[in-house]
Order: C-alpha cells, then sequence, then structure tokens
C-alpha cells in the first residue's frame, strides 16, 4: 500500500490522543480533555471508568480487557456493552495473548466475534501486544482479526514490558491485512520521526499521548536518541 504524505494536519486526523494512566482523577481527564480541544485531535482515547465524559465535540476511544487480555471473553463483552452505553465510539480490545501463543486461532476469533458483536455499527481494534509474539503469532493474530470482523489490528497497550510499537511489527500486520484493516501503532510513540517511520511501514491510525509534543517538533530536524532509535521505550 502506498502511503500519501504525512502532514501535520493528517496526523491529527489519525492520532488516538490518549490518557490510559491508572489512577487519573476526575480533575486530570477534565484537562486532558481541554488539551485535547486547543490542539484539535480527532479523537480522545481514555480508560472506561472514566466514562461518560464531554470530550469536547472529539470522538471518545475506550479500551477494554485492558492491558493483559487476560480476561473471560464474557467480562470482555460486559466491558464492550457498558463502553459503548457510556458513549465510547471506538473499542481498543486487548486479545488474550494465551490463545495466541497457544495457536488456538477459533477461540481466539470467537472471543474477538464475540466483542465485535457487542459494538456493531462501531470501530473495533484489536490490540495484540506484537512485541510480545512471533511474526507467526502477529500474523495469526491479525488474521483472527480480520475473520471476526474487526477494523483494525493495533500493536500494543503501551504497558508490556516487551515494549511497544516497531517499524518491523508495523509492516508485518500491514503486509498480512492489506488495505482490508487498518494498523494502529501505539506504544513508546513520542517522535515526529518515529510517527513517520511507522507511517512508511504501513500505520494508518496512532496512539499517542504526546501529541502536542509531536507536533510542536513536526518540522524539526530529525534526531534519535541515544540508543539510536527514534522511539521510547516506555508506555503511552
Amino acid at each position: 500500500m502506498t502511503q500519501q504524505n504525512l502532514t501535520a494536519e493528517l496526523f491529527l486526523k489519525i492520532a488516538d490522543h490518549t490518557l490510559l494512566a491508572p489512577g487519573t482523577t476526575p480533575a486530570e481527564l477534565d484537562a486532558f480533555l481541554v488539551t485535547a480541544a486547543d490542539i484539535g485531535v480527532v479523537r480522545v482515547c481514555v480508560s472506561p471508568a472514566l466514562l461518560p465524559a464531554d470530550a469536547q465535540g472529539a470522538e471518545i476511544v475506550t479500551v477494554v480487557g485492558f492491558p493483559s487480555g487476560a480476561h473471560h471473553t464474557e467480562v470482555k463483552v460486559a466491558e464492550t456493552v457498558r463502553a459503548v452505553a457510556d458513549g465510547a465510539q471506538e473499542i481498543d480490545m486487548v486479545v488474550n495473548r494465551g490463545l495466541v501463543r497457544a495457536g488456538r486461532w477459533a477461540d481466539v476469533e470467537a472471543e474477538i466475534r464475540a466483542v465485535r458483536e457487542a459494538c456493531q455499527g462501531l470501530v473495533l481494534k484489536v490490540i495484540i501486544e506484537s512485541a510480545a509474539l512471533s511474526d507467526d503469532e502477529i500474523v495469526g493474530a491479525c488474521r483472527a482479526a480480520e475473520a471476526a470482523g474487526a477494523d483494525f489490528v493495533k500493536t500494543s497497550t503501551g504497558f508490556d514490558p516487551a515494549g511497544g510499537a516497531s517499524v518491523h511489527a508495523v509492516r508485518l500486520m500491514a503486509v498480512t491485512v492489506g488495505d482490508r484493516l487498518g494498523v494502529k501503532a501505539s506504544g513508546g510513540i513520542r517522535t515526529a520521526t518515529a510517527v513517520r517511520e511507522l507511517w512508511a511501514a504501513g500505520a494508518t491510525r496512532f496512539g499517542v499521548s504526546g501529541t502536542a509534543a509531536i507536533l510542536a517538533e513536526w518540522d524539526a530536524p530529525a534526531t534519535l536518541n541515544e540508543a539510536g532509535s527514534s522511539f521510547d521505550s516506555g508506555t503511552y
């Protein structure tokens, strides 16, 4: 897939401006949403317990089965139903990684399909925690997500010690799903350089918390961190 030029304006349209820190207070949420409106993002991604919320015109994304994914399917479905009732317009679910690693693809697909049915008409993204999977597991998880009717596959929660998004994982995911699904890159994306690298690899959506900082250095010369990478090893 050939990607168009990624401008700052387009980035704002495809960035899920994210606040998933445990312990977030209502006052911190309000401040985050005001800042999101000032930045001009189209979507905000917040924890389900913070909903309902006044997103000041932005679409609301929330997470289910977060961050481990080690929840019963029925629990993820219940979370989804509640999130939709509370105003979520997109759902980012964490897949059961144990099922993925065991190669139980029918069970992986069934779990995703159950959540899909609980949020019909809304965008569903499946978080596979790519840094903790082998290439074959990444491909299998992406195929299961597509078969179950998901709209996106997503690299990471941003909370796993294995790491966040990588160019390799995004490229593999993009090749696997083609133009049929979107690919959301998330976890440790803190620079405009990282965003551009992931975009070139096939990312079509981004989960980022440092959106304003990324935009502030959008036209600055590219720089690498001390490890020689434009990615941060930390979380969102």
